[in-house]
């Protein structure tokens, strides 16, 4: 079964597939004239909590709140999406697609700025409100209420929910539980099985609360947790300083012809320039998501009516998440010469046992028990903020918020699967749920880009800030 998953997502994974996501990156950042990064200052000062006492006035105006604060969104989004790609996602797309995927992941991530910031601006204009009052909005509400072809439109949406069920069980659930199993293991020597189970009712615990409870978590220990791990990379990337230089230049000259790299800090690279854009893109689409929509969903739940800045707001996840801390590990590994390191059987170490030896490197024994924690909250944080995510999707393909419940319980019950399953299995289960995500999402998206680009075209945002 491993084998067959594996052959399915090659051949999704394929030219055609990384052409779509880059092709409608680079369109939309085009077309908007490149927007998404001359606004990107703007877009960071509100990220951070600019102009929020405009906001708490808005508020305060209202009789009643339908969500949840626009800061509190991004980190929802922003713990959906800063997980085990920042950290196993990067080791292992730089030994299966050589140095040079970073900087696949960071090309990709500049044009997925423009992607998030018009697949969310349409998630929160196109929203709805459930029978509880609570915003719901997403990429399925935006095919079901606005393109251009109806029919078509509420086929498209029910499908992205189907596949956004299945995400949510992969890239949001079984990757995090299996890295943290992984993780415990490599440090402590637990057993598999008895982290899935701890994580698994930590899980249904979280979730029971729903959005509001999720929100209150995220906002603390979003920040938190990525300064933890920012400042023990930098620590790594500034103790091994001499390599850096060396590093840099063989990332890019990789990214073009990864032979040409072989042997030093990177060891044996044997892939290819398309092997290289293929690890690359995809390990950067599971990291920061943009094109598959699901920060829509997120986005959807903030109390603004002002939709551009929403988006705009929800745009900073790429940057920070991608151009921010996977380059920041990327360079880490790098630096650190862990890239040339093989396990007892002569293969290259990688995923968590890269990262673990790569901070080795620094803190010495130390090293392992910080990648632990790390992936622990970082990849915990994204169980629970994908819950939400994957759970309106199941409450739009039922139409009753009564059976979300049930997918609450199941969906905790799926961690301790994920923590004893096999890493590639899962990690390959991921990647294929991602594309069939984005390819309704991404249809959706060029349909209706003209109306966006021109509202986007049109607006004062980042003009007053």
């Amino acid at each position: 079964m491993g084998e067959v998953i594996k052959q399915i997502d090659d051949l999704i994974w394929g030219p055609a597939m990384l052409a779509l996501l880059l092709g409608t990156g680079c369109y939309l950042m085009i077309k908007l004239r490149f927007l998404p990064l001359r606004n990107l200052k703007a877009a960071l000062f509100y990220a951070a909590g600019g102009g929020r006492a405009e906001e708490s006035k808005n508020k305060r105006a209202k009789e009643a709140t339908a969500g949840i604060s626009s800061f509190s969104s991004l980190m929802t989004e922003l713990a959906a999406t800063i997980g085990t790609g920042n950290i196993v996602g990067v080791a292992a797309a730089m030994v299966l697609g050589g140095p040079g995927a970073l900087f696949w992941m960071m090309l990709s991530s500049l044009a997925g700025m423009a992607t998030k910031l018009v697949e969310s601006m349409l998630a929160v204009k196109y929203r709805s409100r459930n029978r509880s009052g609570e915003y719901v909005g997403g990429p399925m509400y935006t095919m079901q209420n606005a393109f251009p072809i109806r029919g078509l439109g509420s086929v498209l949406g029910m499908l992205f929910s189907l596949f956004a069920v299945c995400a949510s069980f992969g890239m949001g659930n079984m990757t995090q539980s299996n890295s943290i199993a992984a993780a415990v293991k490599t440090a402590f020597g637990v057993d598999e099985a008895k982290t899935g189970l701890i994580v698994a009712i930590a899980a249904i615990l979280a979730v029971l609360g729903g959005i509001r409870t999720i929100s209150r978590v995220t906002q603390v220990v979003v920040p938190l947790m990525g300064i933890f791990y920012m400042a023990g990379a930098m620590t790594v990337i500034l103790f091994h300083a001499e390599n850096v230089p060396a590093g840099i230049a063989g990332i890019f000259v990789s990214a073009f012809c990864p032979e040409a790299v072989s042997g030093g800090i990177f060891g044996s690279v044997t892939v290819s320039a398309l092997e290289s854009v293929r690890w690359g893109v995809s390990r950067g689409v599971f990291s920061n998501e943009a094109g598959l929509g699901a920060a829509g969903i997120s986005a959807a739940a903030a109390d603004t009516d002002d939709y551009i800045k929403q988006g705009y707001i929800s745009m900073t996840g790429v940057f920070l998440d991608t151009i921010v801390i996977c380059s920041v590990t990327g360079l880490a590994l790098a630096a650190s010469g862990v890239l040339s390191l093989t396990d007892t059987g002569g293969e290259p170490l990688t995923g968590t046992d890269l990262t673990i030896a790569a901070f080795s490197t620094t803190f010495g024994d130390l090293g392992a028990y910080f990648i632990c924690v790390c992936i622990t909250l970082f990849a915990f944080a994204t169980i629970v903020a994908w819950a939400y995510q994957g759970e309106k999707a199941f409450e739009f393909l039922m139409k009753k918020q009564k059976y979300c419940i049930y997918y609450r319980f199941f969906y905790g019950l799926v961690s301790f699967v994920g923590a004893v399953c096999a890493l590639e299995a899962v990690w390959d289960f991921s990647d294929i749920c991602n594309a069939l995500m984005a390819v309704p999402n991404l249809i959706c998206v060029l349909a209706l880009s003209g109306e966006a680009c021109r509202e986007l075209g049109s607006s004062d945002f980042g003009k007053k800030s």
